[in-house]
């Protein structure tokens, strides 16, 4: 009857022989085939002393460029050495607990089934035992343990205490500071702690964030501590945290203001405040899109906040809604799809999103038409709805036959307005303006920016024509059309266009 191939992987703990249970010591001692992640490490030279050696994979890391290359290569030798060994149990040991921050044993434990090889799991202390009785901390807290290599600013929750681990070196340390300074300050406290429990190796040290990079000494066992914190102000990049104030200022002890307003009472804000943010995005105020877009997003909290309380739904509902259906319009960035350039993408978005409508079950469409916002102002509705048009063929041939209707349209509304009533009129300028609307898609120029940019223009010439009346001691009723219109030309040659 042949054996069936094994690998017993063991936790080695973070330092010498003492932290290793009797159970690992003896399944060490019974094999034959024994090999250890690395040889840097207390408790190899402790067991070496009992004639319990491995073959170690320093080799592997030296050989290769990427640690994922390393863990592939180790696994896969692992594997190998069991099926040619299946009478001899196959160790693995590694530092810590096997399933703390070891990629090489999720990849065994992903591939061992396949290749019919069991595999056996015996826990060690990790650096984390060490880590709660050293740092003093207790993790029912609330505690997160976080890769060095992975760390990225949606990580951090300062309300956790936070340990990072794999601060390999300089380099690392100075990543990990830089991702910690977008949520704490430069001058925020940190320990930096090396070889936890480990004796005559141990160092545990606190050093403002901005030194984190600055230490003499970096290795496979350096780890940053970051203790929760209920300080708010660490808290003010946070969304969380402005869900928790809206929810706050909606509730029974919060703003009264807040507390009795509706969609339909804030929803006048709701077109004001994104005004405002077009308004800073025109004049590319840096400061002020900061501030208007956070108006913009705080009627978004409200409205989604009334909602949560009727158990609709709540902004994490908006939040998820929204993250998919990017995913989904995206198939050329998050699919198998491509896209050559910007006019091939949005083929794709209209493709999916069409998709994506019927998947929701959502009626037919009568008409291209019929999803164009009702309250979208009359400029930018215009020139969506020749877009849709377009977008089935209905459209000119090309930018002369624009240039022809606007001249049309143009005598059209001169005729009316010699001998045509109001209401009539009022038509030809709605057709002439449609018209001209029909050469900004020509032109690839957004109508509603081409006309706000001219009445920027139009503002800061008049406002010059002001200025040099004021400079004279004089008022409108005191100048004429003439001097005026050359004070408009200074404007225009002065640069204020």
């Amino acid at each position: 009857m042949s054996s069936i191939p094994s690998i017993t992987i063991v936790g080695l703990g973070s330092g010498g022989e003492d932290q290793l249970t009797l159970g690992i010591l003896k399944t060490l001692e019974r094999s034959s085939l024994r090999f250890a992640r690395t040889a840097d490490h207390p408790a190899i030279a402790d067991l070496a002393t009992r004639g319990i050696v491995f073959e170690s994979f320093d080799r592997i890391y030296e050989s290769n460029d990427s640690f994922e290359a390393v863990y592939e290569a180790i696994a896969s030798e692992l594997l190998n050495v069991a099926a040619n060994n299946p009478s001899t149990p196959v160790v693995y040991a590694v530092p810590g607990h096997p399933m703390v921050a070891e990629r090489a044993v999720q990849l065994l434990r992903e591939r061992a089934p396949a290749d019919n090889i069991a595999l056996t799991i015996l826990g060690g202390e990790s650096f984390l035992d060490q880590a709660f009785t050293r740092l003093g901390f207790d993790p029912i807290e609330g505690f997160q343990l976080l890769d060095a290599a992975g760390l990225s600013r949606e990580h951090l929750r300062p309300r956790l205490h936070t340990v990072i681990g794999q601060v390999y070196d300089a380099f690392t340390a100075s990543e990990v500071k830089l991702t910690l300074m977008g949520v704490y300050p430069d001058d925020h406290e940190v320990v930096v702690a090396q070889a936890l429990g480990i004796r005559n190796q141990e160092s545990i040290h606190t050093i403002p964030l901005h030194e984190l990079d600055r230490l003499d000494a970096y290795g496979n066992l350096t780890l940053v501590y970051v203790p929760a914190s209920s300080d708010e102000r660490l808290l003010r990049r946070s969304f969380e945290r402005l869900h928790e104030i809206v929810q706050i200022l909606r509730s029974p002890n919060g703003c009264p203001w807040d507390r009795e307003q509706t969609h339909l009472s804030i929803r006048r804000h709701f077109i004001e405040e994104t005004f405002e943010a077009i308004e800073a995005i025109d004049l590319d105020d840096p400061d002020g899109m900061k501030e208007e877009f956070g108006d913009v997003i705080l009627q978004v909290l409200l409205h989604s906040q009334m909602e949560e309380e009727t158990g609709a739904f709540d902004v994490y509902d908006v939040l998820a809604e929204l993250n998919d259906k990017l995913i989904f319009r995206h198939p050329h960035v998050f699919g198998g799809e491509n896209a050559q350039d910007a006019e091939e993408a949005l083929a794709n978005w209209e493709q999916m999103k069409a998709e994506e409508k019927k998947r929701k079950g959502q009626a037919e469409r009568l008409s291209i038409l019929d999803d164009l916002p009702k309250d979208l102002p009359a400029l930018p509705s215009a020139h969506k709805i020749q877009k849709k048009a377009s977008g089935v063929g209905f459209d000119w041939p090309d930018l002369s036959g624009v240039f022809d209707k606007i001249e049309e349209e143009l005598q059209e509304l001169r005729e009316a307005a010699s001998n045509e009533s109001p209401e009539r009129q009022k038509d030809e300028l709605g057709d002439l303006l449609f018209a001209v609307v029909n050469a900004s898609r020509f032109l690839k120029a957004d109508p509603e920016e081409a006309l706000a940019g001219t009445n920027r223009k139009f503002a800061e010439r008049f406002r010059y024509i002001e200025e040099q009346l004021r400079i004279r001691g004089k008022s409108f009723e005191q100048t004429d059309l003439i001097e005026m219109e050359a004070w408009w030309q200074e404007a225009k040659t002065h640069g204020s266009r």
